[in-house]
């Protein structure tokens, strides 16, 4: 089978490294181009871990130069700096995985979360890049919204129970992530003296995935109003995800949830609590449910470096070039 030549364009965060090292040994895909802002360096000068592991230099980003030799482009960019990329790319006849918030919501919750669009024409193809519930649409997609980590691990919990959620009952999403969720740009508030020992909330009931989490689940006929509240662990990843429903029909959870996702790969049904140590380092999402009276609480655990934004942008792009969706994807845990 031919292989693709495959551009990462924003190399230099967190979400960058774990494309570059799930890339670099990708039985499909060649990255063949690696961007920064800057560019001027070797790889492993950019990431001093990668030293003697990835041989390549790191380039200022043009999408012209890239669409030279590139198909595909895996943006790990900011908010309304990847849609300009995307934007010039995709008139070049580059496909694009975006792994900002670019191109996840609809124009309207966009502007009034985000600020002005300024591709209003390609966000109206792209697909939301969510494997478990838009496969097809994605293998026919030139542009796939890569999900956020925190509705990724929401949504994969809550979608199950659709047909069984008590209409006008609220849906509680209590959810906590590692540091390496916030990006390589600290605030006071993510340094070690502020994070280690310490847990906190931040941006409770105004933060910017509420939004995404609801759009998507009201595509799943989830019309239910969704409260989201994020905690900072005072770890590097990993993502644990607590939401809370009310139901309108006697059911067993555990088989609601396997019944669900009986065919796919990437979902753990665990019949007891899920932990962080056992999804790190892979891109299994690990559910777990609980059932008392009529509610029914799910806890779902990502790595959110992984399932969360770089494995999950790169199932996408497999699902793109009807490559197999697992090939490159890791699944053996960082454990112990």
């Amino acid at each position: 089978m031919k292989k693709v030549n495959v551009a990462i364009i924003g190399a230099s965060g967190y979400t960058g490294l774990e494309l570059i090292k799930l890339l670099i040994n990708h039985t499909n895909f060649t990255l063949a181009y690696v961007g920064t802002s800057e560019g001027g360096m070797n790889i492993s000068d950019l990431h001093p871990s990668l030293l003697n592991v990835a041989d390549m230099r790191v380039q200022k980003s043009e999408p012209k130069e890239i669409a030279k030799t590139c198909e595909l482009a895996f943006l790990a960019l900011p908010h309304k700096t990847a849609m300009e990329f995307a934007k010039e790319l995709l008139e070049l006849g580059v496909k694009v995985v975006d792994l900002s918030a670019d191109y996840r919501l609809s124009l309207g919750n966009y502007e009034k979360h985000y600020g002005v669009h300024l591709d209003k024409e390609h966000l109206k193809e792209a697909v939301y890049g969510l494997p478990e519930l838009n496969r097809e649409k994605i293998k026919k997609a030139s542009l796939t919204a890569n999900p956020g980590c925190y509705p990724t691990a929401s949504i994969l919990a809550v979608a199950p129970f659709a047909p069984y959620i008590k209409k006008d009952t609220p849906i509680f999403i209590d959810a906590k992530s590692g540091v390496s969720g916030r990006g390589k740009k600290t605030t006071d508030s993510e340094h070690f003296v502020n994070v280690n020992e310490n847990f906190l909330t931040y941006n409770a009931l105004k933060h910017r995935h509420e939004p995404e989490i609801a759009e998507v689940l009201n595509s799943q006929n989830i019309t239910n109003a969704v409260y989201f509240v994020p905690h900072l662990l005072p770890i590097t990843r990993g993502m644990l995800v607590s939401v809370y429903m009310q139901l309108d029909a006697k059911i067993d959870a555990f088989k609601v949830l396997t019944d669900f996702y009986k065919n796919e790969q990437f979902i753990r049904v665990r019949d007891t609590a899920v932990s962080l140590k056992l999804t790190a380092g892979t891109n299994f999402c690990d559910l777990f449910a609980a059932k008392k009276d009529d509610i029914v609480f799910v806890s779902s655990s990502i790595d959110n470096l992984l399932r969360g934004a770089s494995a999950q942008a790169v199932v996408n792009a497999n699902l793109m070039f009807g490559f197999e969706e697992s090939a490159g994807i890791p699944k053996a845990a960082y454990v112990p």
